[in-house]
């Protein structure tokens, strides 16, 4: 799905940079034009990696007063990707409401898939690439 997201913001003339969240530093975040979050489905969360991300970012970027745009896809067995979807929109969708000047706006329609991602999830998670590379 990541590479699908990708593709979709490349062809429309996106510079890309695709990151495992293991990897992933606060800076990735503050030095992007926007950010699409991916995780499985893990017990209705999200991957402790994701976790570790928007902990990092609202650690190390808490008083930038900065805006940056994000969306979100997952995928996960039959309840698909759904669950972890709403429990990091619900984490972005706070930030710089009650603490800090860092904010997220969501800008995209999440992407969620079940099992592996049919044809039809692949091409809507390109056309979220698109979406995200046109702001």
């Amino acid at each position: 799905m990541a590479k699908a997201v990708a593709e979709g913001a490349k062809s429309a003339g996106a510079e890309v940079k695709l990151i495992k969240a293991d990897r992933a530093k606060s800076g990735d975040v503050l030095n992007c034009d926007a950010v699409v979050f991916g995780s499985p489905n893990y017990f209705s969360y999200m991957a402790g990696s994701i976790q570790t991300v928007l902990e990092k970012v609202f650690v190390e970027l808490a008083e930038k007063e900065v805006t940056k745009s994000y969306a979100v896809f997952s995928c996960g067995g039959s309840m698909g990707g759904d669950p972890s979807i709403a429990v990091i929109e619900k984490i972005c969708d706070g930030f710089g409401k009650r603490f800090g000047k860092f904010k997220f706006k969501k800008v995209a329609n999440a992407v969620s898939a079940t099992e592996e991602p049919s044809p039809d999830v692949l091409t809507k998670c390109r056309e979220l690439g698109r979406s995200i590379a046109s702001l």
